[in-house]
């Protein structure tokens, strides 16, 4: 990553409690930038409100806050920035690069073709090209979402971790929405317009966002905003190798705590993705000191048993 001085951030989805796979993207984003001597920020996703509670934002920095993760201003909320969304959306209106959508969730899972294999799909473009009339008959029974037309062009990130990834946006996703029928932004403007106007230099999140990049580096430079440093880092697995996710109910700090130190659960973390030689507590300080991004893995990383032990 850049020597250049660093602003990081970290960016939950408060739609649970968080596990310990997010808790590695809060701790490797923080380790990067404090290395680097730069700025943390916290920015809480809850785009989706009611799925979103601010008691669970509450609990998410409740947690950071135990492992000794401290962000540098405010957090901010996406919930509460819906207008600046929608400028932006107007935008790239106005530069005549979206059109109106009307496809339902099942016409367009009839539609969709995966991509490489990924199970992202293909937007086949149906809603592309509809005259002014025919808007106008759709809109009547459904409100559209707002597609952003893209470019036949690759476009490759070269990841702090993963190395270079490529992806031809017309053939790889097509066409994706910013804005969704009911009204609010999609993921992908979002959090372009968050990070240029937060300052953000760095970008650490998990390996499964990888294939979205390049849309995010197309919105950039549509907006004439700057790219980040990207690094996708593996996923944490259970000892069978099952990836960790807040839908299955897994192992978060409200119950590691009541069995582990605080240094004990950061040095699991670390020498689960290489920063650690041996299984062994850690402090905070010494996991900054000796942080290199060339020591942590690109492949998924397993999560020692005993940290299940008990559980």
């Amino acid at each position: 990553m850049s020597a250049a001085p660093v602003t990081g951030r970290f960016a939950p989805t408060p739609s649970g409690r968080l596990h310990l796979g997010n808790l590695l993207c809060a701790l490797l984003a923080y380790l990067s930038a404090r290395r680097a001597g730069g700025r943390f920020l916290l920015r809480i996703e809850d785009l989706d409100a009611p799925r979103c509670p601010r008691s669970l934002a509450k609990a998410a920095m409740e947690d950071l806050a135990f492992l000794g993760i401290r962000w540098d201003e405010p957090p901010l909320y996406q919930s509460e920035r819906a207008q600046i969304y929608q400028r932006y959306a107007e935008t790239l209106t106005q530069m005549g690069l979206t059109y109106p959508c009307f496809c339902s969730r099942a016409q367009l899972h009839a539609a969709f073709a995966p991509n490489r294999g990924d199970a992202l799909p293909v937007y086949a473009g149906a809603c592309a090209h509809l005259t002014a009339e025919e808007i106008a008959l759709r809109a009547r029974v459904r409100r559209p979402a707002l597609r952003l037309r893209v470019s036949d062009e690759t476009l490759t990130v070269q990841d702090g971790c993963q190395g270079a990834y490529s992806a031809n946006l017309a053939s790889d996703c097509g066409d994706f929405i910013i804005r969704r029928s009911d009204g609010l932004c999609a993921y992908h403007l979002a959090v372009v317009v968050d990070d240029a106007l937060s300052g953000v230099t760095q970008v650490v999140r998990g390996r499964d966002i990888l294939p979205s990049t390049p849309q995010q580096i197309y919105l950039q430079r549509l907006l004439r905003f700057p790219t980040p440093e990207y690094a996708h880092i593996p996923l944490l697995e259970d000892p069978e190798g099952r990836r960790l996710a807040k839908r299955d109910g897994d192992l978060g700090l409200s119950s590691l705590s009541r069995r582990f130190s605080r240094d004990a659960i950061l040095g699991m973390l670390a020498f689960s993705v290489g920063l650690l030689e041996e299984n062994r507590p850690c402090d905070m300080d010494a996991l900054i000191a000796g942080f290199d991004w060339a020591r942590v893995r690109r492949e998924d990383a397993r999560l020692p048993s005993e940290i299940f032990a008990g559980a």
